[in-house]
């Protein structure tokens, strides 16, 4: 009979795993990971809804960032308790949403605006998303 030699059984690692699943489980916590899938969903079609004519470095950036924080959004909401060690990218990519157009050097003043805004309310949603984890939850 073999015993586990990983992590994976360790009893401070199943406790910590059910208090992220309880906090996951949270309104707070199901309204973060709602609204940052309607970010990314949001991010990934912008470059057609705000119309980003001629930029196609910073339309392909948007939708590669959007469609990586929506499959991380269902991550979350799905399975918190294995991905909350993910929630520290999410404030990242609000960053580099709000940087993209100028690092690409791709840019007009819709999707300066388009980004910059998006990018505060990813990196917002991020933060909540990480301060989710660190809340103080009620033991059932």
């Amino acid at each position: 009979m073999t015993r586990p030699t990983g992590l994976e059984a360790h009893p401070d690692i199943v406790a910590m795993r059910a208090k992220y699943e309880r906090a996951g489980s949270s309104t707070a916590a199901q309204v973060i990971d709602g609204l940052t899938l309607l970010a990314g969903l949001y991010l990934a079609i912008s470059p057609w809804v705000v119309g980003f004519n001629g930029l196609s470095r910073l339309a392909v950036s948007n939708m590669v960032t959007g469609l990586a924080l929506a499959a991380l959004a269902l991550g979350f909401a799905s399975a918190f308790g294995r991905t909350y060690g993910l929630t520290w990218i999410v404030p990242i990519l609000g960053v580099w949403t709000i940087l993209s157009p100028w690092i690409i050097r791709s840019h007009t003043t819709g999707s300066i605006w388009n980004n910059v805004i998006t990018g505060i309310i990813i990196l917002l949603l991020g933060l909540g998303a990480m301060a989710v984890g660190t809340r103080k939850m009620p033991t059932r």
